[in-house]
């Protein structure tokens, strides 16, 4: 289910970005609560500066936080620049992984885009290592457009065109 952030929220999410099995493929170690909540805030902010931004992720069965997916402009200092076309991203608990729950979720976000927005291609970046990733990426629409470095990382980035 997606569904708003809220502010009780943050520990829970924090627990999540906290997970070395979630952050393996981006940075590599644990998010401090200062990155969490600043990313939090970005989200929520995203709503407000574009149109769109990400969704909290939670189990129907219990509503538990277990992950975000959502739309974003983050500007980042890579090549391609993403510009105003926004980018895609996901992150789920360790205990969604591998259930299909991704997958679901990214589906909704697209359909919202789709019914929501303009028509505009959207951008996804994953590590190369990712298997995963790039798997429900592709399942998403996603294909492969360039590699390039992100903080010095190699990075995959993934476009998918725009609809009609």
């Amino acid at each position: 289910m997606l569904r708003g952030w809220r502010k009780e929220d943050f520990r829970p999410w924090l627990a999540i970005c906290s997970e070395p099995a979630v952050t393996h493929h981006f940075g590599g170690k644990p998010m401090e609560a200062e990155d969490v909540f600043r990313r939090l805030a970005a989200s929520v902010g995203s709503w407000v500066w574009n149109g769109y931004g990400s969704w909290a992720v939670a189990r129907r069965s219990d509503s538990r936080l277990i992950g975000n997916a959502g739309l974003f402009t983050a500007w980042r200092d890579l090549q391609p620049e993403f510009g105003e076309e926004p980018e895609m991203g996901w992150i789920f608990a360790t205990e969604a992984h591998g259930q299909g729950l991704a997958f679901e979720a990214g589906r909704a976000v697209l359909e919202w885009a789709e019914a929501s927005l303009q028509p505009t291609p959207i951008w996804a970046i994953i590590a190369p290592a990712n298997t995963p990733s790039f798997r429900l990426a592709e399942r998403l629409g996603f294909e492969r457009h360039s590699e390039t470095l992100y903080k010095e990382e190699p990075t995959a980035v993934l476009r998918r065109p725009a609809w009609r």
